[in-house]
């Protein structure tokens, strides 16, 4: 999402971290500061071309996690994950 797409600078909105889960159950992390309208995106087969064609999308996991600073880092130490390790925080970080 970029600054043109919501209102005020980017500093003053919440920030989430999302995953989504694809029909062959690959994992996707992305940041958003909205993440209804941003999985409607993906759904819509507009955003992240890694989507495309790769539904039906399901919402697995969605987390405030403030400011688009954290909000990167956040999602690139989750991106880090192998597959196993991104599994396992998911399942802690859902209970």
């Amino acid at each position: 999402m970029s600054a043109a797409d919501a209102p005020g600078p980017a500093a003053d909105r919440r920030w989430y971290l999302y995953l989504i889960e694809t029909a062959a159950g690959a994992l996707y992390t992305g940041i958003t500061t909205d993440v209804d309208r941003r999985l409607a995106e993906h759904r819509a087969g507009r955003g992240a071309k890694a989507l495309r064609g790769k539904g039906p999308l399901t919402l697995v996991h969605r987390e405030c996690v403030g400011s688009h600073g954290e909000a990167l880092r956040r999602e690139a130490a989750i991106k880090r994950l192998p597959a196993r390790e991104k599994r396992r925080w998911l399942a802690r970080a859902n209970d």
